[in-house]
Parts: structure tokens; C-alpha cells; sequence
């Protein structure tokens, strides 16, 4: 059986090394970054970048219960590629009463372990931090922490590819169902498979062929450059989602590949929807919303009232969402299973999310045998 997995980003890179492992005969097929995102004229990934949040605690169980899975996998996924993507700083969600009571949904029933911290202990431990005095917080400060997506991508293909996995850096124009096979279409030519999964983010409709279904919208990210003094400063911070209406994260100081430092803010104050490819490669080009970005300056001077950037910058990246904000799981035909959907919170449980997609793909081949 030859399978086929459509986009190389978290998920589909994920499900690729969980194919190959399984034995499977598998080809991965996605395009490489592009070098300058602001004449690319390919597909983009919302993967290109240093830091994302990973954390057990979260707003909803079902998103704590995969990435607690995937987080008992980071070590195993490491040592396989030899390529490191997890830095473990501690993650801490703080808000008000009423918007904890969601996280304790997830943190009772999956009994993770973490620090209760009331506004005075809040404090304490991170004095650099301003918080409202009706806020209390779980600090985790074990396995979480931030991962390199950009890092986590490459890791994942690498360990695939020791166990057999091969690579197409080709974009996919849609797939042909034809008797005995499932035809891919690239620009460069077409290649055939018993049976293909589809993880191709905010690209998943338009390589289905099908109606609208997600919900793509715009983000923009904050970058505030750090010298070494802040840095030195902020060396205990953690990652941080707190209760605003903008539904901010936080990541602590990252070296990017520049060699500068780096703390990254994201959390749009309002929605704006993307419709079609065309709008998305174009929000992509555009490097973001200067609105925005100094919108998130704005709100890291409240969350840090001392603190000091050397600069500001920012970058363009979406969110695709689901209906019932929950991953969309589970096969569309005979010989087509889907996987898509991060809803804002894909790459911390992206190597259980592969997991259980490579799954669907084995049960879907074997009823079909």
C-alpha cells in the first residue's frame, strides 16, 4: 500500500513519521519554506517560526488530553532525528475566577500537576509580571515550555525519513479518484497512491475540491527585540496565556536565527476572515497589521510595565477553525482521510494529532483491503 501524506507542516509531518514506523510505504509532499515570504507566490505555513506555547493546561480537556500525549513524546522524537525543539521554561495561565473555572475542566480530569498561585504568589515568583488583584494562576513549571515549530517540522521528517519515509517538495493542485487509486496533481506532475491523507492546513479545502468548510483568519505577531541586560532580566519568564478579551500568549526570550532575542506576543483584538487562497498568500505577503502590532505593544507595556525593547517588529501567520472548534478527524472517502484544524491551539499536540491520523489512515486501508 502506498500512501501519500498532503502538507508538510506539524501535522502532516507528524502522521508521516507515525506511518513510516508503522511500516507503511509513505511519501510526504509538501514545499520547503520559502526564502522571502514577501514575493513567494507557492503556499505558506504558519510553522515558520521559533517559539510556540506547550503547555497541559488549557481552556478546553480535549486539547489538554493531546498534548499531554504528545508532550510524553517530545524526548522520543528528539533522540530519533537528533534535532532538539523543546525548551522548557514552565507555562503559566492566569486569569479571573469564572475563565479558570474553564482550565480546571481540563486539569482535574486529567490530573496535571501544577502550582496553584494567588495573586500574591503571582507576584513573587514572576515580580516582572503585573497582573489584576482578582487573578490567581497554574504555574506548570515541568514539561512546558515553548517549541520551535520550524525545529519540531524538520525533527519529525527526519525521524520519517530513517524509518522510510520519502519527500516530494512539490504544492498540490487537487487529487483525482480514479478505480484502484487516488491521483495527486502538482504542478510538476501527478503521482499515484492506494490511499492519501490530506493535513494541509488552510489549504485543505481547495486540495479536496470541496465547499468552504474552515474558517480561516488573519494573525499578526509581535516580535520585541531584547538586549542582553533585559534578557537577563526576563530569564525566569515563562510562557503565558492570560484572561483579556483579545485572548493574548506570551513566549519568553527566544534566540532566533538572526542572533537576536526575542519575545513574541500574539492575540488579535478582533477577527478578520480570509476567503480563498488568493486572500490568504496575499495576507501572508503582506508581513501583517501595523494595527495590531501596536496594539500588542500597547498590551505587553500593561502585562510589563518596565519593560524595554530595543525594537518592534511582526509578522503575518492564520488560524484555520473548525465548526465545533474541535480537529476535523476521519476519512472523506474510500481512499481520502483528512486531517485539519488546529483552532489556535495545532502545534504544542501535533505529534498526537499525527498519531491519531495515521490511525484513521490503517483502519481506513484495512475495511477497504
Amino acid at each position: 500500500m502506498k500512501i501519500g501524506v498532503i502538507g508538510a507542516g506539524l501535522w502532516g509531518a507528524a502522521a508521516t513519521r507515525h506511518l513510516a514506523k508503522a511500516g507503511c510505504d509513505v511519501t510526504l509532499i509538501g514545499p520547503e519554506e520559502p526564502v522571502a515570504k514577501d514575493t513567494h507566490q507557492g503556499v505558506f505555513g504558519s510553522h515558520y517560526d521559533e517559539g510556540r506555547i506547550t503547555r497541559k493546561n488549557a481552556l478546553d480537556p480535549y486539547w489538554s488530553g493531546v498534548s499531554i500525549a504528545s508532550i510524553d513524546r517530545y524526548a522520543e522524537i528528539e533522540a530519533e532525528s537528533g534535532i532538539p525543539f523543546f525548551t522548557e521554561t514552565g507555562a503559566v495561565m492566569a486569569g479571573r475566577p469564572d475563565w479558570m473555572a474553564r482550565v480546571d475542566q481540563g486539569r482535574v480530569k486529567h490530573d496535571i500537576a501544577c502550582d496553584r498561585l494567588d495573586h500574591a504568589d503571582l507576584k513573587a515568583r514572576f515580580p516582572f509580571f503585573d497582573f489584576p488583584p482578582e487573578f490567581f494562576g497554574y504555574h506548570e513549571p515541568t514539561r512546558a515550555g515553548h517549541v520551535s515549530p520550524r525545529q519540531m517540522v524538520r525533527a519529525q521528517i527526519r525521524a520519517g525519513r530513517a524509518f522510510g519515509a520519502k519527500r516530494l517538495g512539490d504544492i498540490v493542485d487537487g487529487l483525482d479518484e480514479v478505480p484502484g487509486q487516488i491521483r495527486v496533481r502538482t504542478q510538476t506532475c501527478v503521482h499515484s497512491f492506494d490511499h492519501v491523507l490530506v493535513a494541509a492546513g488552510y489549504n485543505t479545502d481547495h486540495v479536496l475540491g470541496r465547499e468552504k468548510t474552515l474558517e480561516v483568519y488573519a494573525r499578526t505577531v509581535a516580535f520585541f527585540e531584547i538586549d542582553e541586560t533585559e534578557q537577563a532580566r526576563l530569564a525566569r519568564m515563562p510562557t503565558l496565556v492570560w484572561d483579556t478579551v483579545d485572548d493574548p500568549y506570551l513566549l519568553p526570550p527566544i534566540r532566533y536565527p538572526d542572533g537576536k532575542n526575542y519575545i513574541k506576543l500574539g492575540g488579535d483584538p478582533e477577527d478578520v476572515s480570509l476567503d480563498g487562497p488568493d486572500a490568504i498568500h496575499d495576507w501572508f505577503r503582506s508581513g501583517g497589521n501595523a494595527d495590531v502590532r501596536d496594539h500588542l505593544h500597547a498590551e505587553i507595556l500593561k502585562l510589563i510595565p518596565d519593560f524595554q525593547a530595543q525594537s518592534v517588529s511582526m509578522a503575518a501567520c492564520v488560524t484555520s477553525w473548525t465548526k465545533d472548534r474541535l480537529p476535523e478527524l476521519g476519512p472523506v472517502s474510500e481512499k481520502v482521510t483528512v486531517a485539519t484544524g488546529g483552532n489556535g491551539a495545532g502545534a504544542k499536540c501535533s505529534d498526537e494529532i499525527g498519531r491519531m491520523a495515521a490511525r484513521l489512515v490503517l483502519e481506513q486501508i484495512g475495511e477497504f483491503a
